[in-house]
């Protein structure tokens, strides 16, 4: 599986993200993963323990995709095998009034995790360049200079013995159509329902180019993206938990 694995580490600047089939598996079957998932959320708790006690390093894992690409069903499904009093989730929405005082990396460097924890963005940093250019909330020339300090930020983390994970959770234009409908019909999802999201539907081109920008522009050679095929549920979640557990193996 590592093969596949290296398949997913984007490293190459002429990657499209249009060019990713959202629904492959790698031939794997929802009834080969379910059982090794169970797994593999079990070595996730053991080797969160271990860089703990170690405290030497601390790994930050980056969920970015589409509305409905699952960054929540991840968190539910994988990153819930931790033992929460040594992980912290933050979901970066659109930044408050103190926060625009700042820099746009002001309120991201605050949630850094701690030495010995694991860090998880439900969103993060790559919203102020993706959503800052459609939205078109700062100049060309200022959005420019946001990938190189983006980079920048970082490298000083991965210096500072923070292993960062970043992963694209990439579905189809179909599927999300699906999701979102499926939303609006359950009574336990309805709460997520937001006409924004429809909004955003109708500009899924300009999405999709800012996205691949944002993978080849800060990820080749430096902390490389993995790009999820995230239609089929199982899949997305087994592969994700595989890539986390292989990485603290590591460390």
């Amino acid at each position: 599986m590592l093969k596949e694995i290296r398949e997913l580490l984007i490293q190459s600047a002429n990657f499209r993200l249009s060019d990713v089939d959202a629904d492959n598996t790698f031939g794997k079957s929802r009834d080969d993963l379910e059982l090794d998932l169970t797994k593999l959320r079990s070595l996730l708790a053991d080797f969160q323990s271990n860089l703990f006690v170690e405290h030497k390093n601390s790994v930050l894992i980056v969920l970015q995709g589409m509305d409905t690409s699952g960054k929540d069903g991840t968190i539910k499904h994988v990153i819930s095998a931790f033992n929460p009093a040594w992980c912290n989730v933050v979901a970066f929405t659109q930044p408050t009034s103190q926060e625009l005082e700042h820099d746009f990396l002001w309120r991201i460097y605050k949630e850094v995790p701690a030495i010995g924890f694991v860090g998880v963005f439900n969103r993060s940093h790559y919203e102020d360049i993706v959503e800052a250019r459609i939205q078109k909330l700062v100049s060309k020339s200022d959005l420019s200079k946001r990938y190189d300090q983006i980079n920048f930020f970082e490298k000083i983390l991965t210096e500072n013995r923070i292993k960062i994970i970043k992963f694209f959770l990439h579905i189809s234009k179909q599927e999300q159509k699906k999701r979102l409908v499926e939303r609006a019909s359950d009574p336990a999802k309805r709460w997520k329902k937001d006409a924004l999201d429809y909004k955003k539907r109708k500009k899924w081109g300009e999405y999709s180019e800012a996205y691949t920008d944002v993978i080849t522009r800060c990820g080749i050679n430096h902390v490389p993206w993995y790009v999820i095929p995230s239609n089929k549920k199982w899949f997305r979640n087994w592969i994700i938990a595989k890539i986390i557990c292989e990485t603290l193996k590591d460390l």
